[in-house]
């Protein structure tokens, strides 16, 4: 048999807690009329019965009575007193705000980023927010249900959810205004826009979003390696990617020309693609080579036969590196007293691995 209670209050200072139901347990409460609700500051108490609202109750001292729940006279028969207990249960809410909650990218947002790089950008971001019980009733039926004890992150994943997808939308949609520098120059305008379009889900089930701040908003570090996982670069920007990414990683090599070797096969895969993309790539540096005396055409086409330092000037990295090409084999040079002179033909060959 449920215990028949004539003090109703939760003294907790609930910290961590949305709701707490009264009884704790699986009983529900009987509780008689006449008792005292003691109600704390920054709390409301619900009553329920058979999932049904009789009434709510603010901070300070209360009196159970048909007077102050009207629809408690529903539950007890004239032919009973004022002491006879009814059963039901009591949900005391928090409703002070629950601030500096955290949120971030979990994965990097993608947004137009035209005229500026590959076309395209990685946004990530974090920062805080915070929110309130608006409607204690609504919350209660639409999200705590018959749990005794309803916590905060039972509900911040979903939140979170909601935020992050009105942060994407509206990146997505500012990004046909903004140049990606140009927004994340305006996080106090970008989180208020997030902030009101939130407010209408935070709404819904009995909540208020109360702000909505950016602490962070930029570029992912990763931006190109994560772009080619995400399938987001045609053929052609992705080979000149690797290439400039082998030249990068050859440069910075100390094992000099079979470090080179290695970067260019690695990033190269197919030869035929390289060759392209060097082309591609290094149009204005050949245009600014001159051809020697007893070799091939003008302009910024290959000549026949180059110097090493003509022929770094090509490959895009120092002379050094070309040296110790040279010395280790991969790469075939003529010899003359104490000069050396590549073919293009050479150079075609070290190109395709």
């Amino acid at each position: 048999m449920a215990r028949i209670f004539d003090v109703i209050e939760y003294a907790n200072e609930m910290t961590d807690e949305i709701v707490h139901r009264f009884p704790d347990n699986t009983t529900i409460g009987d509780y008689r009329v006449g008792s005292n609700v003691i109600v704390r500051d920054g709390q409301t108490a619900v009553f329920f019965r058979d999932g049904q609202a009789l009434d709510m109750f603010g901070p300070g001292r209360h009196v159970i009575a048909t007077a102050n729940i009207p629809k408690l006279i529903d539950f007890i028969g004239k032919a009973f007193n004022d002491r006879t207990p009814f059963p039901c249960e009591v949900y005391f809410v928090s409703m002070k705000e629950f601030a500096n909650r955290k949120w971030g990218t979990p994965q990097p947002i993608i947004v137009r980023n035209p005229g500026m790089g590959l076309g395209v950008a990685l946004l990530q971001g974090f920062g805080t927010y915070s929110f309130q019980v608006k409607d204690p009733q609504q919350f209660i039926i639409q999200i705590v249900g018959k749990q005794a004890t309803f916590k905060i992150d039972e509900i911040e994943e979903r939140l979170r959810s909601i935020l992050l997808s009105k942060l994407q939308d509206t990146l997505g949609e500012w990004a046909a205004k903004f140049a990606v520098p140009e927004m994340i120059g305006k996080t106090i305008e970008l989180g208020g826009y997030v902030r009101s379009l939130g407010e209408e889900d935070f709404n819904a089930v009995g909540l208020t979003l109360k702000s909505f701040y950016i602490g962070n908003l930029k570029p992912s570090e990763k931006s190109a390696e994560e772009l080619r996982a995400m399938g987001m670069l045609d053929m052609a920007t992705y080979t000149q990617l690797q290439a400039a990414d082998a030249m990068r990683d050859a440069a910075s090599n100390p094992s000099g020309g079979a470090g080179l070797t290695a970067g260019i096969g690695a990033g190269m895969g197919i030869g035929n693609l390289m060759g392209q993309a060097l082309q591609g790539g290094m149009q204005s540096g050949q245009q600014q080579q001159q051809a020697p005396s007893g070799g091939g055409s003008s302009g910024g086409s290959m000549p026949d036969v180059m110097t090493p330092s003509e022929a770094a000037g090509f490959l895009k990295v120092s002379e050094e590196d070309v040296m110790a090409a040279i010395n280790d084999g991969s790469l075939k040079a003529k010899k003359l007293g104490n000069a050396y002179r590549i073919s293009k033909s050479s150079l075609d060959e070290f190109l395709k691995g």
